[in-house]
């Protein structure tokens, strides 16, 4: 039978502190995922920002046969791009044509097609200026377009760069627990992309006219003791009664 006999160090007190101070600083460190050592933002809306500035707003308006202007789309696509253009536009609306395809008379009648929608979205005939661009490939279909230059959100960069490899090819990159440099750039350009009126990211819109006689009427309610909720009544018929059974 053997005898195992276990020896040890005397203690120390004075070791212990600095060893749970470290052990501390490590787990802060890998806990607190909001610090960067590299100078990238950690923050995606700070990585990338959502910044306003002047660009240009086009439609394309393709070409149809000559003598039939455009068809009912396209005709309400031109009038909805010029209500676009009263709202938001800036300076005047350009329309680009093309030449040299041989459809000269289909692309005229085109044209006075876009005239006219744009004159039933209230458009002034004085605001188009007509412009003409060659054609370099005949077999590609050449619209005419539209444009101007409205205040648009956007990304001040594209997305998709990659300034470093996601792999383990650093042993600091790998080691810094922070996210990749394009990490929110798509929804930040998606988010961009469906803001209605990008004046809404600078100041917050107007409230709308109290309704005072119908606070009045909750004022009463109160003093008086009662619920002033509203209480709608909403009617329930039946589907035999709907479609007319028995």
């Amino acid at each position: 039978m053997a005898i195992v006999t276990v020896t040890s160090k005397p203690y120390h007190a004075g070791w212990a502190l600095p060893a749970v101070l470290g052990v501390a600083l490590l787990l802060g460190a890998c806990a607190k995922g909001d610090i960067s050592n590299s100078g990238i933002p950690i923050d995606t809306r700070e990585r990338h920002p959502i910044v306003l500035r002047d660009a240009p707003h086009s439609l394309d308006v393709f070409v149809g046969r000559a003598g039939r202007g455009l068809d009912p789309r396209q005709a309400d696509d031109v009038a909805r791009f010029g209500e676009d253009y009263r709202r938001s536009g800036k300076g005047g609306l350009v329309a680009e044509v093309p030449t040299g395809t041989g459809r000269d008379l289909a692309a005229r009648d085109t044209l006075d097609g876009i005239r006219n929608s744009l004159a039933r979205a209230g458009v002034s005939p004085g605001a188009l200026s007509v412009r003409t661009y060659p054609i370099t490939d005949p077999g590609l279909a050449s619209p005419i377009r539209l444009t101007y230059a409205s205040l648009q959100a956007g990304l001040p960069h594209s997305c998709g760069q990659w300034p470093t490899d996601l792999g383990a090819s650093s042993y600091r990159t790998s080691a810094a627990n922070e996210p990749y440099w394009n990490f929110g750039c798509a929804t930040q350009a998606n988010l961009a992309a469906q803001i209605a009126d990008p004046l809404d990211l600078v100041r917050a819109r107007s409230e709308g006219r109290l309704d005072t006689q119908k606070r009045m009427e909750a004022i009463k309610k109160l003093r008086q003791g009662q619920d002033p909720s509203t209480q709608y009544r909403q009617e329930q018929t039946k589907v035999s009664d709907a479609v007319g059974g028995k």
